[in-house]
């Protein structure tokens, strides 16, 4: 972008060599005051200096004395009279324009130079095809636990990372790892930083890479929790990706990409990026109607041989999969109103776990042979079940060592159902109303008692009796001036409600805030944003939720955030 100081540079002297054709073409008796003039503007605008200006206008004055000298007869000039309003210059000496030239040109090349845009190819070709974005979120986060919770709940997802655990009283001599039920966290300060970048190949081809913070390699949260003496802070890859526009309406994408599937973050966390492929498609049937959807393939998780691999027998391989379809359609009704629907079907398969042959840990053996069947990362609220059959050591019957790990009881073959109304209401308010309905078509009761052989481990009511259900739900309001924040003074308030069974879902993707993540959690949500400027806003949320079976765990969690992309 030129400066103003350029322009009024390049203005002058365009008018300059403007004026220097006309005296050309009609040379006529000098003015000195004319050219005067013009030379102390450009001091004025810093074009020449004193000392320049100086030495011009004696060179001037020399001119304009010697013109006078050789023409002792007036002369009149000819041409049409000038009309009013009209500036004449009679003569300006050929010393001024070559200095004014020179200079002028010298300014102009140096800007041009400096700002790239007379000489466009400067800069490599890939510079051009590379576009880079962000986020930066700050977040101070209470937690409020209630004094009636039970403090005796296991937390399975460190007994199968940190495991395998005794579970047999008579030999164990230390608990399992458990939840922190009734300590209260607050101001809890965390940042989450994200960096992306895309550069565009080809017009088919796109290549991405995004660098994200995190305290570990939880799939649902790029959160990262401050202090620990000020160290330094970890940095994951978050997501890198290979696209192929195939056509106008459908894209290939592969690698570690954003979520390709429309979803809420009850099935799946606003954090969770997915490894594998995926093709999108998007078709516009008319105006007001579109049609979209994905198909994608997912490795979740590749057993591998770690339990046993002191041994001399290999656990077998296998890979767990998420196979994903959705189709939906979002349809402009009028000025108003939009509606969008979309229904999705995912297949987990090979993630449920499967009770092992009888194995004898205490005869020194590394594993037992379904050891690999457990899931690389859980949550919370699953059914789960001790997955080893432990032989006893007839020497000892009683105290005979059983150190487990579990697995989920549950196949997970999920209906998910979503509906998003969109509306502008009176006084430019918006309104949002968002549904979404989830069955684990996979969820049978008897079959996952039989799968884990009676051994279930959580999910008991107070009789000890197995409880669980494959359904969740949840509703949701936005209302404000906008929906999303964008620039200074958007503002909306939100509330909703979600009530999810044990094995509704795999408990590993969804969002960690609500009952601090997972399933068998009801409760409500509220929360409010507001545009502090463009592309800032601050947020704040209170969840509240609670067990739906088992044993009690009541939290509420308040999040106070500031957030920033670009």
């Amino acid at each position: 972008m030129i400066s103003p100081v350029n322009r009024l540079t390049l203005a002058v002297g365009m008018v300059i060599a403007t004026l220097v054709g006309q005296a050309t073409a009609a040379p006529v008796a000098p003015s000195e005051n004319v050219t005067i003039n013009l030379i102390r503007l450009l001091v004025q605008q810093g074009v020449l200096t004193q000392d320049t200006a100086n030495g011009l206008i004696a060179q001037a004055e020399k001119e304009a004395l010697q013109a006078r000298q050789a023409n002792a007869a007036p002369v009149v000039a000819a041409g049409p009279a000038a009309a009013p309003g009209d500036v004449r210059v009679q003569y300006v000496p050929q010393a001024v324009r070559d200095q004014i030239r020179d200079q002028v040109k010298a300014e102009v090349m140096a800007t041009a130079k400096q700002e790239n845009w007379a000489q466009p190819n400067t800069f490599p070709d890939w510079v051009s095809r590379v576009t880079f974005d962000g986020d930066i979120r700050l977040r101070d986060e209470s937690r409020y636990f209630s004094g009636k919770n039970d403090d005796t709940i296991t937390d399975y997802a460190k007994l199968n990372n940190n495991g395998p655990y005794d579970v047999n009283p008579n030999s164990s001599t230390q608990l399992p790892p458990l939840l922190n039920t009734r300590e209260d966290r607050e101001n809890l300060f965390r940042i989450r930083a994200r960096l992306g970048m895309k550069a565009v190949i080809s017009p088919e081809w796109t290549a991405g890479i995004r660098l994200g913070t995190g305290s570990d390699n939880n799939p649902v949260s790029t959160t990262q929790t401050l202090g620990g003496g000020f160290g330094k802070k970890d940095i994951w890859l978050d997501q890198g990706y290979l696209s192929w526009k195939a056509s106008d309406m459908i894209t290939l994408t592969g690698g570690r990409i954003a979520n390709p599937f429309y979803s809420t973050d009850m099935m799946y966390s606003n954090d969770l990026n997915f490894d594998g492929v995926a093709a999108i498609f998007n078709h516009r049937l008319a105006s007001d109607w579109n049609l979209f959807g994905t198909l994608g393939a997912f490795p979740v998780e590749y057993t591998s041989d770690t339990a046993s691999s002191n041994g001399f027998d290999k656990e077998e391989s296998d890979t767990k999969w998420l196979f994903g379809g959705q189709i939906g359609a979002d349809w402009k009704i009028n000025r108003s109103n939009n509606l969008k629907l979309a229904g999705a079907y995912y297949q987990f398969q090979n993630i449920e776990g499967e009770r092992s042959s009888l194995c004898k840990p205490w005869e020194g053996k590394p594993g037992c042979d379904t050891d690999g069947s457990r899931v690389a990362f859980m949550q919370k609220g699953n059914s789960v079940f001790n997955l080893r059959d432990i032989a006893p050591n007839p020497a000892t019957p009683g105290k005979t060592p059983e150190p487990q790990f579990v697995g989920l009881a549950s196949k997970f073959n999920i209906l998910d159902l979503n509906a998003v109304w969109d509306s502008e209401l009176p006084s430019d308010f918006k309104l949002r109303s968002q549904a979404n309905f989830i069955h684990n078509l996979g969820y049978d009761k008897g079959e996952m008692l039989k799968r884990s052989e009676g051994h279930i481990v959580n999910n008991l009511n107070s009789n000890g009796e197995f409880e669980s259900g494959g359904n969740a739900l949840m509703v949701s309001f936005t209302l404000g001036s906008a929906l999303e924040m964008r620039k200074r003074g958007d503002w909306n308030v939100l509330a909703g409600y979600k009530y999810i069974q044990p094995d509704a879902l795999p408990d590993g993707f969804n969002d960690s805030s609500f009952h601090l993540g997972g399933t068998n959690a009801k409760g409500y949500f509220i929360g409010a944003n507001y545009g502090i400027e463009k592309n800032i806003y601050a947020s704040a949320r209170w969840l509240s939720a609670s067990e739906v079976y088992g044993q009690p765990f009541e939290v509420d969690v308040m999040q106070l955030e500031l957030n920033t992309r670009f």
